[in-house]
């Protein structure tokens, strides 16, 4: 399987004051983290969003924690398309600092389009399904 980098650096207003990362930021950076798979195959989510009007809402996500991260550390993502279905996909990301893994999380989310009243999921192009497993 695939895998896909994205790094980052905590901030202080992603921690609390004792300079922890506050659990609701893990959620924001698999977020960035899947844009950023977009945008590495090709797919920017603002170009999808703003010329085609889809998009990749999130059907169902969890996080699962096993050390703390702290202000000012470096951090890497590594996110594993572990499913792809016609219209759905499931995504693992790692935390990585250092050696260590401090969370993984899975997201499942779903290729829509937002072209009409409602968001209506929309089956994935062959050729974003190839370059998402490739």
């Amino acid at each position: 399987m695939k895998k896909f980098h994205y790094q980052f650096r905590v901030e202080w207003g992603d921690t609390d004051a004792a300079g922890i990362v506050y659990s609701p930021n893990y959620y924001k950076w698999m977020d960035q983290a899947t844009h950023q798979v977009f945008s590495t195959i090709g797919y920017p989510l603002s170009s999808l969003i703003r010329d085609e009007h889809i998009g990749i809402p999130m059907i169902e996500s969890n996080c699962s924690f096993n050390k703390p991260l702290y202000f000012e550390e470096d951090v890497a993502i590594i996110s594993t398309v572990l499913e792809l279905h016609d219209k759905v996909f499931k995504i693992k990301h790692e935390f990585i600092r250092g050696e260590d893994e401090i969370a993984h999380g899975i997201e499942l989310r779903a290729l829509a389009s937002f072209a009409g009243e409602k968001p209506k999921a929309v089956s994935i192009p062959e050729d974003m399904h190839e370059l998402l497993l490739r």
